[in-house]
């Protein structure tokens, strides 16, 4: 499964655009590059809070959802799915 392809997913939110591997439906890879951190409002916001002591964000809320939507029409496959 490591080595499965990347795909790309673009939040519907803001556009960012991040590679995307899901192994099955709890567990999902996802990179991120400068240009997609520095897209997302939700990261910015916690790097500007970051600063004040405050928050820790582990994934963008909006992003999730985006790549769930890919999931559930076959845009990114599940890979137990594929293997079984």
């Amino acid at each position: 499964m490591q080595d499965s392809p990347l795909v790309p997913v673009d939040c519907r939110n803001c556009g960012a655009r991040v590679l995307v591997r899901k192994s099955s439906w709890e567990q999902t890879s996802v990179q991120w590059d400068a240009d997609a951190m520095a897209s997302c409002p939700e990261l910015r916001e916690a790097e500007a809070l970051k600063h004040h002591g405050c928050g820790l964000v582990l994934a963008c809320a909006a992003l999730r959802e985006s790549i769930e939507n890919a999931a559930r029409r076959g845009s990114v496959p599940i890979l137990d799915e594929i293997v079984d």
